[in-house]
């Protein structure tokens, strides 16, 4: 017989026979997943269609007629192969070989993935095979050991078999490379790095290893005591990760007698095919956290007039606490308060805070908060009230939410965290492509030539999407890493160009510069499909790689390479974070990158777009929703006559025709005369997460009524008049979007604790009682109603969206995923055509000078996740990132005097923190970084709050600072340090 080519596919077949069945396949495919086709079930230890197949193990091993048995997850079929796959030979071999591995375990520990069927697949082989779970034919005591270091991960050497599944989930899926072996012999094990305790290596506890062990030497450990059961005793909760964009599918397992989870795990959905990071596997249980509020809380008379209530939100930077015999501004000191609540270093401590507030009913809360807001709006007018959504919450209650402040109150002043990390990128591709969404995702990557991941730092702010960054690359994509730090991507990374901060224009200017120069430009894409090309390249002909190489630091040889080899990618993609966006220049930033994939026809195509990767959960989902102050939902602005008209109609009501304020104008308005007076908070936490915390304090002191719902006291609700205890992502149900445009379900998991209530039930009693008829009665009805009015979600349905979710635009969810790349033919500006906006390169509002000579990045780190009130109660992520430090530059420490790890003194123009100094080669010399998780040294104390003109984005990435050894003396109060503001 000769192989066959399939008429249709024009892919070549071979058929064979397994177990007397015909099976046709594609050349190269395994005995293995042949088998499977026609219902074979081969039996496997080592193997996981996940991984790329080793053969190691030898239980899938079957006979094809030769003289050895042969593996059948690696051995490919043949044209006229006969396979047996079952035969009493092969039942004895695996019975034996099992039998052998069941031997060598240790006796089986409370662990349930070494006691229960279905998590321990040895044992779940031992019973297939009627070997006995128990023996004791071998010594079992190798003296491998166990490994406690991780503080959520245990490992037990001695329960390993070696079959490297965990080796290959580090590698080939997350591509992190941490695991291998060591040793000779019967004294081999699996190790981290070069032998390191797994607490202590560059393991980033994904916990990707402990989803693919299967005998328990990799397992989880219990958190918060909840122990870890055997899946059939425990409730499987299917939902989407509360973090960042990406949107990872996972399943919570729960304990439904004490009402928490017992373990998560990924599963498999179209995006993050199962996979998870450190922040979804393990950090869920901020949710039970002892200082989750319960009960509405009203402000006391005694504490007006209204001002900060905590030592950290004063600002008096409290030096007390020790730490080892150091002053400690970044360190942690644990105590526990009146309530016995244990209080982590650096969050609030309720002892101080709470008596300025007295327990109230809903009733009473509710009521006060409709009629302040209510007198002021009629007092004042509209314009005076304001409301802050949150990216945190679902689809349906951003949109309630921006509903009630526009139907209930007459205002656009209604904003969230979008203008804090892609307002800019939104603007730009707005302008640009008529679009704020992504033009493709972020696995169509392995469709790519080349990639340009640019401004961000994956690995740690998207750590399952970077995962595909890295497998692509591994497969031949060539990745073009442009940034000011040497992240680890820039490991991963063929190039990396370490801009200095600032310089992205002068850099991606000088790269088209090189590509028009070389012909390299798809001229039937721009002849066809875009306007303003001859302005552009007029601009871009000022920027010769060696004008830039001046500016940006990077030298013009790279420059040209770079050039070269985006021009003659077949297809290329560009990937974008919020080092491109938080500038005063981030809409020219993102205005270059459009430009860049337009001349090169990088638009339209698999393998090719614009993808601005988003940092919360929900911030594209928030953003459809209309949780911005120009646009109604599904970017309909407010100041065209039909949009509004048909907004009204559908409202029943008449509608503001003018913008409102952004989330930095608001907070400066509220310092003016006539500006906003009563605010709503929903989910946000300005005084941490908006620039120049000097200013925010001001401003949040300065309202005559605010009302906060959350669901922990933080920073911003010490300035609240009224606190409502909300839902956490795990106690509601709703629909979240994802940077994929993905629209999926999070469903509930548990109840919350005590008086707290489901978000958009709040929203609607605050509604009724400003006058509005509202009767949703569930997450479910809020969903068809928004999508009614959101032509890009139309055919979405709640019910319709099931376990994997539903990419927008979407033709046909009944039987599509959706569409993944967008603009195949036009774009969605009104002439169809990508319109080129030529940028100038313009220097930072505030540079370094001889007094404050250090540039300042701010951002985020694996562990932690935006003003940490989430992550900073999670156990896992507490612990293994328990402290503020600043990254500085080996040479730039040495300039000063510093050592690793000693507290230092960060000063710019509007005040000091102190933290810790963690030497870093990943900075540049000139630079240093401070995640902005930590109140008690809040980076945003220092950064400037100049905005973006078009985004209207504040500059958290480029701000003057001084870096100094902490010294004897007290420094001025943060308190009075604010200048400039």
């Amino acid at each position: 017989m000769t192989t066959l080519e399939d008429p249709v596919t024009q892919v070549r077949t071979v058929t064979a026979e397994i177990d007397g069945r015909s099976v046709t396949v594609p050349e190269g495919t395994t005995i293995y997943d042949a088998a499977k086709e026609v219902g074979v079930d081969i039996p496997v230890l080592c193997h996981n269609e996940r991984y790329d197949p080793v053969g190691v193990c030898r239980m899938c091993v079957v006979d094809t007629g030769g003289r050895v048995f042969t593996a059948a997850c690696v051995r490919p079929c043949e044209d006229g192969m006969t396979v047996q796959t079952d035969t009493p030979e092969l039942r004895r071999n695996r019975a034996t070989l099992t039998e052998l591995l069941v031997s060598d375990q240790p006796p089986r520990a409370e662990d349930p993935k070494q006691t229960t069927t279905g998590d321990n697949l040895l044992l779940d082989l031992a019973d297939r095979f009627d070997v006995a779970r128990e023996t004791t034919e071998l010594p079992c005591d190798s003296g491998r050991g166990q490994d406690s270091s991780n503080p959520v991960i245990d490992v037990n050497h001695d329960a390993c078999i070696l079959c490297d599944r965990c080796v290959r989930a580090c590698d080939d899926i997350q591509g992190n490379d941490v695991i291998g072996r060591t040793g000779k012999g019967y004294s081999t094990r699996i190790a981290f790095d070069l032998d390191d305790p797994m607490g202590q290596s560059s393991c980033v506890t994904c916990g990707e290893c402990v989803q693919a062990c299967p005998t328990g030497a990799i397992t989880n450990k219990a958190i918060n005591n909840i122990p870890i059961q055997p899946r059939e005793q425990l409730d499987a909760v299917d939902s989407v990760c509360p973090y960042c964009g990406v949107g990872c599918a996972l399943t919570y397992y729960v304990d439904r007698s004490r009402g928490a989870i017992s373990f998560a795990e990924g599963r498999d959905q179209p995006g993050s095919q199962s996979r998870l990071c450190v922040k979804g596997r393990y950090g869920w249980d901020y949710a039970a956290s002892p200082q989750r509020l319960t009960v509405p809380l009203i402000r006391v008379d005694s504490s007006y007039p209204k001002g900060p209530l905590s030592a950290d939100v004063r600002g008096e930077n409290d030096r007390g606490r020790v730490e080892g015999g150091n002053r400690s501004g970044g360190g942690r000191e644990k105590k526990k308060g009146r309530d016995g609540r244990r209080k982590p270093g650096g969050l609030v401590d309720y002892d101080e805070v709470m008596p300025h507030f007295r327990e109230a009913t809903w009733e009473e809360a509710l009521d006060l908060v409709a009629r302040r807001l209510k007198e002021i709006h009629a007092s004042d007018g509209p314009g005076a009230i304001a409301g802050f959504g949150s990216a945190k919450c679902s689809n349906e209650e951003a949109y309630l939410f921006q509903k009630l402040i526009r139907v209930g109150f007459g205002t656009n002043n209604v904003d969230h965290c979008t203008r804090l990390c892609h307002a800019s990128s939104v603007a730009a591709l707005f302008e640009g492509v008529g679009s704020g969404a992504v033009s493709t995702t972020y696995s169509d990557v392995a469709n790519a030539d080349v990639v340009i991941i640019t401004g961000s730092n994956p690995t740690a702010n998207h750590p399952v999407a970077s995962s595909f960054f890295k497998q692509a690359r591994r497969r031949g994509t060539k990745i073009i890493y442009v940034d000011p730090r040497a992240s680890t991507v820039a490991e991963h990374a063929d190039y990396h160009c370490q801009v200095k901060p600032g310089t992205d224009v002068a850099f991606y200017n000088a790269v088209m510069h090189e590509v028009i120069r070389l012909g390299l430009i798809d001229r039937d894409f721009i002849a066809a499909r875009v306007s303003n090309y001859d302005e552009l390249a007029r601009t871009v002909a000022d920027y010769p790689p060696e004008r830039a190489a001046q500016i940006t630091g990077v030298d013009a040889d790279l420059i040209r390479e770079v050039a070269k080899v985006w021009g003659e990618a077949g297809a290329a993609v560009i990937y974008w974070g919020m080092g491109i966006s938080q500038h005063t220049t981030g809409t020219d930033n993102a205005r270059c990158l459009i430009a860049l994939c337009s001349i090169t026809g990088n638009v339209g195509r698999p393998g090719t777009g614009l993808h601005p990767l988003r940092g919360q959960n929900n911030v594209q989902g928030a953003s459809d929703a209309g949780l911005i102050p120009m646009f109604y939902p599904d970017y309909q602005g407010v100041d065209r006559d039909a949009t509004r008209r048909r907004f009204e109609q559908a409202w029943g009501t008449q509608l503001d025709p003018n913008r409102g304020l952004t989330v930095t104008e608001i907070i400066g308005s509220v310092l003016k005369p006539g500006g906003v007076r009563g605010m709503y908070m929903l989910g946000e936490n300005p005084f941490l997460s908006d620039p120049n915390i000097n200013k925010v304090r001001k401003a949040l002191g300065a309202l005559d009524f605010l009302v906060v719902q959350d669901i922990f006291l933080t920073e911003t609700a010490e300035f609240a008049d009224v606190i409502l205890p909300a839902s956490s992502y795990l106690e509601k149900d709703g629909s979240y979007t994802n940077t994929d445009r993905r629209v999926q379900l999070g469903r509930k998991v548990m109840d919350p604790p005590g008086q707290a209530r489901v978000d958009w039930e709040i929203v609607q009693d605050i509604a009724q009682r400003v006058g509005l008829d509202w009767n949703y009665s569930s997450a479910s009805e809020i969903f068809d109603e928004m999508v009614s009015l959101m032509p890009s979600y139309a055919n979405l349905r709640y019910d319709n969206l099931g376990l994997s979710g539903k990419l927008y635009p979407n033709a046909d969810p009944e039987h599509s995923d959706g569409t993944v790349v967008l603009f195949d033919e036009r774009f969605n500006t009104d002439d169809g055509l990508a319109h080129l906006v030529p940028a100038q390169w313009l220097p930072a509002k505030e540079l370094p000078d001889a007094e404050y000579p250090l540039v300042l990045n701010t951002g985020r780190l694996l562990e932690h996740w935006h003003t940490g009130s989430m992550t900073r109660r999670s156990y896992a992520l507490d612990t293994i990132s328990p402290v503020a430090e600043v990254y500085l530059h080996p040479k730039d420490a040495a300039d000063r005097g510093l050592a690793h790890g000693e507290m230092v003194r960060v000063r710019s123009r509007r005040g000091v923190i102190e933290l810790r100094v963690r030497i870093s080669h990943r900075e540049q010399l000139g630079n240093c970084f401070i995640p902005f998780h930590f109140r008690e040294a809040a980076a945003n104390l220092l950064t400037i709050d100049e905005i973006d003109p078009y985004g209207k984005i504040p500059e958290f990435k480029f701000c003057a600072v001084q870096v100094e050894a902490l010294g004897a003396e007290r420094v001025e109060s943060t308190a009075t340090a604010g200048v400039g503001e």
